[in-house]
């Protein structure tokens, strides 16, 4: 199979039109099994997703070893992401947001060590340190790429005046932040920021944490230990009312004979070219429905129709919790 592509940015690299998000295979969303991550990042990349996505936090860096060893005898077929800036103790504990250019260099050094690679393709910023100017942070990042070890370099839940200072000291390739059907606040202002300064948009989470699939009827639903039991939107009566508005999704989308999911994706994909959305899933079957939203063309009329259902700040309850909040758009 022949997955389009698209371009990050106005000079940026080609990547598969839709990503695969690495993340839940490791942690947050219930209990994982490597062996079948390793055999769905195998399949992806042979379909023609070739842009994965992880970050030295998920799992602890397992996250990232997990990735490095599915890829590590087609390194040459894989356009690798990998993020720093969310400090995590030992025990998983969360320690905060560091950009020093310390940090980074010290960082960087334990993702390639753990990717088993030389050079990770695109590197991001996690989370926006408060406490170091962008600066010092791009500027080490530049440093990184002065001496091989990325290719490109990116921010992640960055506000659009940290991202012009960051793109006056070298050129951002990706901004990634969440967008979906449910999480629309990038339109008003880090969309129109990064379309003028030509940075591509990577959209993770375009599926809601799941939610937009339309498999969850019931808090119960989410297996042990998923973080998902404990986040705003799907707890008392925010997802009661979310539920609402997926089941009309999920109407529009059997009406089109496709699932709510591709339905979901294909909005996002729907949004520009210079948007890459990067669905995570560790199962071989939601894998292949993400891949065929590609197919799914949407027309004006229900364009419109998923503008009325789910405007922006449709959804009830915060994207995170109050911390998690707090490190948003800084």
């Amino acid at each position: 199979m022949t997955v389009a592509t698209r371009t990050l940015g106005t000079n940026g690299p080609t990547v598969s039109a839709i990503g695969l998000g690495c993340m839940g295979m490791s942690e947050f969303y219930g209990h994982g099994d490597d062996a079948e991550s390793v055999r769905v990042i195998h399949q992806a990349i042979d379909e023609g997703v070739f842009f994965l996505d992880t970050a030295d936090m998920y799992g602890v860096g397992r996250n990232e070893e997990l990735v490095g060893r599915a890829i590590a005898d087609r390194r040459d077929k894989v356009f690798l992401a990998t993020k720093f800036g969310n400090v995590r103790g030992p025990n998983g504990e969360f320690q905060g947001v560091k950009g020093d250019p310390a940090y980074v260099r010290s960082a960087c050094e334990a993702s390639l060590k753990r990717l088993g690679v030389d050079t990770i393709d695109l590197y991001y910023q996690h989370r926006v340190d408060p406490k170091t100017p962008i600066e010092d942070t791009v500027g080490e990042m530049a440093r990184l790429k002065e001496e091989g070890k990325v290719r490109f370099l990116g921010l992640s839940e960055a506000a659009p005046q940290t991202i012009r200072k960051a793109h006056a000291v070298h050129p951002i390739t990706a901004l990634q932040t969440e967008l979906s059907l449910w999480s629309r606040d990038a339109e008003e202002e880090i969309l129109p920021t990064v379309r003028e300064l030509g940075i591509g948009f990577v959209a993770y989470s375009p599926l809601g944490r799941g939610f937009l699939t339309g498999q969850f009827k019931s808090p119960d639903d989410f297996p042990d230990g998923d973080y998902r039991q404990h986040h705003p939107r799907f707890s008392g009566e925010n997802f009661q009312k979310n539920l609402k508005l997926v089941e009309r999704v999920e109407q529009l989308a059997a009406d089109k004979g496709v699932t709510a999911a591709q339905l979901a994706l294909a909005w996002v994909l729907a949004q520009g070219q210079d948007i890459v959305p990067i669905p995570g899933t560790k199962h071989a079957k939601y894998l292949a429905q993400n891949i065929g939203a590609l197919d799914v063309r949407l027309t004006a009329d229900e364009l419109a129709e998923l503008d009325r259902i789910l405007p922006p700040g449709a959804a009830s309850g915060d994207r995170y919790q109050p911390q998690a909040m707090a490190a948003l758009n800084r």
